[in-house]
């Protein structure tokens, strides 16, 4: 049963994977929203240039019916002037072709953006396969679009039925009307069969917008599987992590122990914890951890220093609060400084002393630490 739930497509579909999909070029996309943009910025077109159109229209009716001698004794230029009048009639509807032209290319990006798809062009000859295609002539989404588009036609064809029956007493009195009259009647007619169609048309694209995110969204859920074998290649897999993670721990133990020879002091807990400290006066603003460690790793720590006759201080509140506040390669806090200063005057005076002898050096106790900095202080 767990395995069954695990190959149903459950789950929603990940970042990757929608991003994948645009990369295939597989957007939702709504052919009824693009057929109501069209058809609304064909109906702002002909109601913003309805005026200049029909005045280049009558022009071009008066010329091409007016009578021309030349025309008519020398029926070689008949072809030039129809292609003159062509070409006139192309500039007149121009803007408007233009409109249309640019709402058909832009409208598809209206419900998921614009997006360029290189492998939604590559040929697939899986979908020549004859019984793929009569697979998804009878498929659920094919039912579906023939569903929508009986429902699309008896709605617009009923709105447009409603609308002659509606005027079908003003049609009767057209024929009865002076041309002058009658052009703007008609006008007015088709304006209000176009501006209910259109009305139809946005109520079908405010179902249809919906409808297409959802089939798009459930086209590309994923199983639970198909999420788990997602994070592993985001994200890599746990056994080869923790590997990486070993090495790196391991590179950065080797690094800690190659700097604990330019340390300045060791400061220990003696056993459980060791710190070791460095710092140079011209070039760092305070000192810095170069190598800190527990139990196995501060007694590897002191075994270096030993060696290379590093002073090893014993200070245990000191050394809890280095190892628990500070990290490799960083500043000491402030709230430490005093009490490092006083461990780093003891370890300058220790070499004086090794070098030129003298008064050996009053060991450091009682050092300043913030009970609040060290974590062997109960609360």
């Amino acid at each position: 049963m767990a395995e069954d739930s695990d190959l149903e497509k459950t789950e929603q579909p990940s970042e990757r994977r929608l991003e994948q999909a645009r990369e295939e070029g597989q957007l939702a996309r709504s052919r009824e929203l693009n057929t109501f943009a069209i058809l609304l910025a064909g109906g702002a077109g002909l109601w913003l240039m309805g005026a200049s159109i029909s005045s280049g229209m009558l022009k071009l009716l008066h010329d091409g019916l007016s009578l021309n001698a030349a025309l008519v004794f020398k029926p070689e230029y008949l072809l030039p002037h129809l292609y003159e009048m062509s070409v006139s009639a192309l500039w007149i509807f121009l803007p408007l072709l233009l409109l249309l032209l640019v709402v058909a290319g832009f409208s598809p990006m209206m419900l998921s953006g614009w997006v360029f798809s290189p492998k939604a062009l590559e040929p697939k000859f899986s979908r020549m396969n004859p019984f793929s295609g009569i697979a998804r002539m009878f498929s659920t989404h094919s039912l579906i679009e023939l569903a929508k588009a009986i429902a699309k036609a008896v709605l617009i064809g009923g709105i447009g039925g409603w609308i002659i029956w509606k005027n079908r007493e003003a049609y009767l009195f057209l024929s009865s009307e002076s041309p002058v009259v009658a052009i703007p009647h008609l006008a007015n007619i088709l304006w209000s069969c176009f501006l209910a169609i259109m009305g139809g048309l946005a109520l079908i694209a405010v179902i249809d917008v919906p409808f297409q995110l959802y089939e798009h969204t459930k086209k590309l859920k994923m199983t639970k599987e198909e999420v788990r074998q997602e994070a592993k290649e985001t994200e890599g897999n746990p056994e080869i992590k923790g590997r990486l993670r070993s090495m790196q721990r391991e590179m950065a133990r080797r690094r800690m122990m190659a700097a604990i020879p330019t340390a300045d002091v060791v400061v220990t807990n003696p056993t459980h914890y060791a710190v070791a400290l460095k710092y140079n006066e011209n070039g760092m603003r305070a000192p810095i951890v170069v190598a800190k460690g527990t139990h196995l790793l501060a007694a590897r720590i002191r075994e270096i220093a030993t060696e290379n006759n590093i002073p090893i201080l014993e200070a245990p509140p000191l050394a809890r609060a280095l190892y628990k506040h500070c990290e490799l390669e960083q500043s000491i806090p402030e709230a430490l400084y005093n009490a490092v200063a006083q461990v780093l005057a003891y370890v300058f005076q220790l070499r004086a002393y090794n070098k030129s002898g003298g008064y050996y050096p009053d060991l450091p106790t009682e050092l300043p630490v913030p009970a609040e900095l060290d974590p062997g202080v109960q609360p």
